[in-house]
């Protein structure tokens, strides 16, 4: 089983099949509008900008998991991205990433990619600072915070995680492997 197995829900509510996905290379962010990495944003739009047209998805979920740094609908945080970093790119309905409650799609993710590499002593100093704060991080594969971001191939299944402090400008050589 992959993500491109489920369904979920858009930012209105709406059924979502990710199978209509299949033949395109996706990245798979939990995200929040009042997090320190917010302006991740802008990265993650000038990679959809370049590539969208060969075949690259953003899978935006916004979550209210950590520090309730996404405390707006679904639509206020729509508006919010648009407005703030001029995403094209939709957000899906707000859910969860770890728990009894946790999204399909973040299961199998963290199944695939159970580990992430947190690269430099700035970001794994973060990290630690991050992983002491984080309620909801029970189990080593759980997500530790905002802005995890999973790189995910044609087929479905996740081949890259990267922390939070990972610069998503610095996955378009994975992504181009890929596309």
């Amino acid at each position: 089983m992959n993500i491109y197995d489920l369904t979920v829900k858009t930012r209105n509510g709406e059924d979502y099949a990710l199978s209509s996905l299949k033949g395109k290379v996706s990245l798979v962010v939990n995200t929040a509008t009042g997090c320190g990495f917010t302006p991740q944003y802008e990265a993650i739009e000038k990679l959809y900008e370049k590539y969208h047209e060969k075949g690259f998805e953003v899978l935006d979920f916004p979550c209210d998991q950590f520090g309730h740094q996404a405390p707006g609908s679904n639509d206020e945080i729509h508006e919010f991205c648009v407005a703030k970093y001029k995403t094209q790119f939709d957000q899906f309905a707000k859910i969860d990433v770890n728990g009894e409650n946790e999204c399909q799609v973040y299961t199998i993710l963290k199944e695939q990619q159970p580990n992430e590499e947190v690269k430099g002593l700035k970001n794994k100093m973060a990290m630690g600072a991050i992983s002491k704060i984080s309620k909801t991080c029970t189990k080593k594969s759980d997500i530790v915070w905002n802005f995890t971001k999973f790189l995910v191939d044609k087929n479905g299944n996740a081949v890259k995680r990267y922390d939070p402090t990972y610069d998503p400008s610095k996955i378009e050589e994975d992504l181009l492997e890929l596309l």
